[in-house]
């Protein structure tokens, strides 16, 4: 596996803090936006529907996520290449362009799933979508036309905190830890609902896109082999606070509409607030909800938008960063704002997004086995010193043959349901 470009000078010798410091986002980023919209509808979902018995699986979802996520911190810093590079490197354009042309389409879609969250947060507060929309592109645009990687990354971290009030959230819904013990440990495998909401929490938790933003990501931010240990942490973090974050949701509802027994339905935005903020406070209720959701929409926004547009321009062999001003990288620049323009224009004239959110998932879904296929394969290319021990090869080979495998029952069940 051969490197792009000569290696970085060695950073002086520094405590492991500031060492982790220096380091850190890349991992934190794409873990926020992990938990976009989409997946605290899904969480909402479970604790409503089936009260704590899905609780469990979010803590089991940390060590798999991290697995995931590592081998991309690995991949990035060894060969200094996007994931979409790679591919093209190794495989060929045909296959580079199999699984990035995928992830542009469904990168497209969940930008749209996270503007249409966006716009209903406005509408809880009587701001119509097309203000909403007005003021997210263009401060989304401004903050790449103006910013460095390094500013965006500070910005997306800064946004995505808010997500922490879902900690607030779930303690204000007092719930009762005997129950919540209980209902954990009470898991009915041979309910095919239960399996179905199961596939659903993995593939909100493990999304393509999340593969090769985190590549891009610790290669545009000039990370070497020297800085695997603290990016393993920073990615390792991320994972923690992301699934605390989808387990204070779940809690959060279930709490209040699972212990209630009132299993309602919750597809958008409206039915959540509308679900908990009375067991909450209207006031403080609201308020909480609205700015835990949209932390998670708009690093989402940020995250899969850039995601598509850098991949593009990896198998494209065109200026894909951040660090390029605006006329050395049109492209690049470009497919981001056009992106966002098209996808506010369509949310803010009320399009109804119900059928292409499914849509949207049965492809993240169905996507799964082609990307995380590609990401071992390429992870056994890796030279000596970074390449997979056979024990953790088996290992990794194992949790991706059964993550995809629950993609690809998701999205079966969503067509065939």
């Amino acid at each position: 596996m051969s490197h792009s470009a000569s290696p970085r000078p060695p950073r002086p010798l520094r405590s492991r803090w500031a060492r982790f410091a220096l380091v850190a986002g890349p991992g934190m980023v794409v873990m926020l936006a992990d938990t976009d919209a989409g997946s605290i509808i899904t969480a909402a979902q479970s604790g409503a529907q089936w009260s704590y018995q899905l609780l469990l699986l979010q803590l089991v979802l940390v060590p798999i996520l991290f697995i995931v996520q590592e081998l991309t911190v690995r991949l990035g810093v060894v060969s200094r290449k996007g994931h979409g590079e790679l591919i093209r490197e190794q495989y060929g354009a045909f296959w580079a362009w199999v699984s990035v042309g995928t992830l542009v389409v469904a990168c497209i879609g969940a930008l749209l799933s996270e503007l249409s969250g966006l716009a209903g947060v406005g509408l809880l507060f009587g701001v119509p979508a097309w203000t909403t929309m007005g003021v997210v592109v263009a401060g989304l645009v401004l903050m790449a036309y103006t910013g460095s990687y390094l500013s965006v990354e500070r910005i997306a971290m800064a946004i995505g905190a808010f997500e922490l009030v879902f900690l607030l959230v779930a303690w204000q819904a007092k719930p009762d830890v005997a129950a919540m013990t209980a209902g954990a440990l009470s898991i009915p495998w041979h309910d095919t609902k239960y399996l179905y909401l199961v596939a659903a929490n993995i593939g909100a938790v493990i999304m393509p896109w999340m593969v090769f933003y985190q590549q891009s990501a610790v290669v545009e931010k000039g990370l070497t082999p020297e800085d695997l240990p603290a990016a393993r942490w920073d990615t390792a973090l991320g994972a923690i606070i992301t699934q605390v974050i989808m387990a204070c949701v779940l809690v959060a509802t279930a709490a209040t509409l699972g212990a209630s027994g009132k299993h309602a339905a919750l597809d958008t935005v409206a039915q959540i607030a509308g679900a908990i903020v009375p067991y909450l406070g209207e006031g403080t209720g609201r308020i909480l909800f609205a700015l835990g959701m949209t932390g998670s929409a708009l690093v989402a926004t940020i995250v899969v938008t850039l995601t598509a547009a850098r991949t593009l321009g990896e198998v494209l062999g065109l200026k894909h960063s951040l660090e390029y001003a605006p006329r050395e990288a049109p492209w690049f620049y470009g497919f981001y704002t056009a992106a966002l323009v098209v996808g506010g224009l369509i949310v803010a004239s009320g399009t109804n997004l119900i059928s292409l959110s499914v849509g949207v998932q049965v492809m993240n879904a169905l996507l799964l086995p082609i990307v995380l296929g590609f990401l071992y394969l390429l992870a056994r290319r890796l030279p000596a010193p970074y390449r997979l021990g056979r024990t953790y090869e088996a290992l990794v080979a194992l949790v991706i043959l059964v993550t995809a495998g629950f993609g690809v029952y998701a999205g079966l069940a969503g067509v065939i349901g």
